[in-house]
């Protein structure tokens, strides 16, 4: 999508590619530095792939001390750099720029340490998602965050972002369940914030570094919450005759006080793609679905559903499914979990990323229909309805220049009704380059230069991930105030 401005590249730099590549080998040895054209093109882009920008080196450390002694290089010499995990994020915020060096983590990806007894592991940022679940199973533990993209996507990049994910609603998002980073600064200091325990004393440095997108540094390593598993859980589907229906439903349920572990929406048009591709048993006879899953004990899961199911009556579900098998479970899990990919099989998208108080939801969803339709373009609605994170996925045509620019107006007029209902720009997948220029419609010029002088206590020259989360003019505003 053309109408994201990027600044103009520092073409001195990029002059000097080759002395740079050199000096990174002998930095960090050359297996790890990626300088040639082709190697480059792998790193140019990320999860937003509308933009593509071949970046002007890429190493790939094996620890913190190298990355350490790139950041120090980079500090020296003034060269921009952009972190990078497993390249999932959707907002552009793993995007490279042409004079900028790409430091990814992904051979950093060890269990380090796991206590069992206090409930926390120790693991680097590499590690995928579902890898650190995968690693304390076998003890009945589990780790709570799950974006859809957990098979692949990056603790590091989780933590970037604050990825949340289905089970966000009971558990949490990433600074729920983290407990303590190490942290490579700019000028390659390496510090260790947090720890294996809660409620560090002092200021709150690391709700301060998760979410922040790589401003502030790269975080090499993370100990995590783990979890004991639920002694069972259970998930329904709930189908209705609107969309509406379905957002007062789970209103509904919310307002009564109950928590379920996950309240998954998908509109008509997802719930046939979905199907298509994953054989998952879902109605297609109903305009809108609710996957709603609760765990426990099977009394306490037999009560909540049926509690559920005694709310959600005044809303006239058509379908009420409650799962029967751990096979049934899989399939309509399966067939959320790959919602994405299974709409890309029919359309190139646009995935939105907003959150809206859970009240406004009816006249929120009925609204970006309309929205959608005044550009000519169809929409699929599937997203987190528990706690209001949006995913509308806006269906376009990318080879057609008039279409790709209607989806990205389309887009920011859906952002900016979740901000006036009073939600705001992004949930779980950050700002990036994505919803950079909207910052202004979410926070006063005031609000933004005190974000803006936070940033540059972490990184006076802004050389780490450039060009995202703050407007264009945003380091020359701060200077100013």
């Amino acid at each position: 999508m053309s109408m994201i401005a990027m600044p103009a590249p520092d073409q001195a730099i990029i002059a000097r590619r080759g002395s740079i590549v050199r000096d990174l080998e002998r930095l960090i040895g050359a297996k790890a530095v990626i300088g040639d054209e082709d190697g480059r093109r792998a790193f140019e882009t990320d999860g937003l792939t509308a933009y593509r920008c071949k970046p002007l080196a890429v190493v790939l450390p094996g620890t913190t001390d190298e990355v350490s002694r790139v950041l120090a290089y980079c500090h020296q010499h003034k060269i921009k750099v952009v972190a990078r995990g497993a390249g999932t994020s959707l907002c552009g915020g793993a995007l490279p720029a042409e004079d900028a060096l790409v430091i990814g983590v992904s051979k950093m990806n060890k269990v380090l340490n796991i206590d069992y007894a206090n409930r926390t592991a120790r693991v680097e940022a590499g590690i995928t998602n579902l890898g650190i679940s995968a690693a304390v199973a076998p003890k009945g533990f589990f780790y709570a965050p799950d974006p859809s993209s957990q098979l692949a996507c990056s603790l590091g990049g989780n933590i970037a972002m604050n990825s949340g994910g289905a089970h966000c609603l009971k558990y949490g998002v990433t600074t729920n369940n983290v407990l303590g980073l190490k942290m490579v600064l700019i000028d390659g200091r390496v510090v260790d914030i947090g720890g294996a325990h809660l409620d560090q004393p002092g200021f709150d440095l690391l709700g301060l570094i998760i979410g922040s997108e790589g401003q502030f540094g790269i975080v090499t390593e993370a100990t995590v919450r783990i979890l004991r598993s639920a002694e069972g859980a259970r998930p329904m589907l709930l189908g209705f005759g609107s969309s509406e229906a379905a957002g007062r439903a789970v209103s509904a349920i919310i307002a009564a006080g109950i928590i379920p572990v996950a309240i998954e929406f998908m509109d008509k048009p997802a719930i046939h793609v979905c199907e298509a591709f994953a054989k998952a048993g879902y109605p297609l006879d109903v305009e809108a679905l609710l996957i709603i899953e609760v765990e426990g004990s099977e009394d306490e899961i037999s009560a909540l559903l049926g509690h559920i199911v005694t709310l959600v009556q005044p809303f006239a579900p058509s379908v009420i499914r409650i799962s029967e098998s751990p096979e049934q479970t899989a399939a309509i899990w399966k067939g959320r979990k790959s919602a994405f990919g299974a709409i890309g099989r029919i359309s190139e998208y646009y995935c939105m990323d907003g959150t809206i108080p859970l009240g406004r939801m009816p006249e929120v969803l009925t609204k970006i229909s309309q929205i959608c339709s005044s550009y000519g373009l169809r929409v699929a609605n599937i997203f987190h309805a528990g706690d209001g994170n949006l995913h509308p996925l806006i269906l376009y045509e990318a080879n057609d220049p008039d279409q790709v620019e209607k989806a990205e107006l389309c887009g920011a007029e859906i952002l900016k009704l979740c901000v006036a209902v009073g939600g705001c720009l992004t949930g779980e997948h950050g700002v990036g380059v994505e919803k950079r220029d909207l910052m202004r419609v979410q926070f006063s010029q005031d609000e933004l230069v005190m974000q803006m002088r936070i940033k540059t206590i972490f990184d006076p020259h802004w050389l780490l991930n450039p060009a995202k989360v703050f407007p264009l003019d945003g380091r020359e505003a701060a200077a100013a105030a």
